[in-house]
């Protein structure tokens, strides 16, 4: 992954998803494996910053709305 690459959501998933595949046929030779791993970890930080904003997002719009956020704790339970 380039560094200070930005990707959509979906970019991250589908490169997120390839690298998982690389990794489960497990013919990838360890320095290869541990790179993939960092950059897995890089998108899926991304990934997750990006629903986070998501979910900001939407609770103001409820929240401008009348509604009253949903917290994602509550949907766990």
């Amino acid at each position: 992954m380039e560094k200070n690459k930005q990707y959509s959501f979906e970019e991250a998933m589908e490169q997120l998803e390839n690298i998982v595949n690389k990794l489960e046929e497990g013919d990838v030779p360890l320095e290869q494996a541990i790179d993939y791993y960092k950059k897995g970890v890089e998108l899926s930080k991304m990934c997750h910053d990006k629903l986070q904003s998501a979910e900001k997002q939407i609770a103001v719009m409820m929240t401008e709305g009348g509604e009253t956020p949903i917290d994602p704790e509550e949907l766990s339970e």
